[in-house]
């Protein structure tokens, strides 16, 4: 009897488990803008951006992320897509085509780029938490360019 009982709990385990993960999986949706105090830029700071916002759709697995940017670079707007799935999407950028795939790591969406900007490849690794009751989104993103690799925090807050 115990045995059988020691099975069936080992059995249900993994189904427990799988409902928790997929009912407790955050929801990145809303308005968010850069708290450049509380971010990193790492040895890019001198090009951080005086305004940085998103706006987020997430129905998952559905992504779709439109950034706004303003720095010395000028202004750029960006509409990314993705699924959290796993599925290959291919992004338009104003320098290039950006192919990149978003899965989830426990609590944790992780999306792993790839682009060619003027005949350089950048790989970008971006892993995105919610914290304070789903009022902060912070982005880790590490970067390996030919110069080298870099890590950058972004940490954006709920509007």
């Amino acid at each position: 009897m115990k045995k059988s009982l020691a099975a069936a709990v080992m059995l249900a385990a993994p189904l427990w488990l799988v409902s928790t993960r997929a009912q407790a999986a955050p929801n990145f949706s809303g308005e968010w803008k850069l708290n450049a105090a509380k971010s990193d830029f790492g040895a890019t700071a001198a090009q951080a951006p005086a305004v940085l916002t998103r706006s987020i759709k997430h129905n998952d697995p559905m992504l779709e992320i439109a950034t706004y940017s303003k720095g010395a670079q000028g202004e750029v707007r960006t509409q990314l897509k993705y699924s959290t799935d796993g599925k290959e999407s291919v992004n338009k950028l104003p320098n290039g085509d950006a192919k990149g795939t978003a899965k989830w790591q426990g609590d944790r969406l992780v999306i792993v780029s790839t682009r060619n900007a003027q005949g350089t490849e950048i790989k970008q690794a971006d892993t995105w938490t919610l914290s304070e009751g789903g009022k902060i989104l912070t982005v880790a993103t590490h970067l390996t360019l030919p110069q080298g690799e870099f890590d950058l925090k972004y940490v954006f807050e709920k509007q």
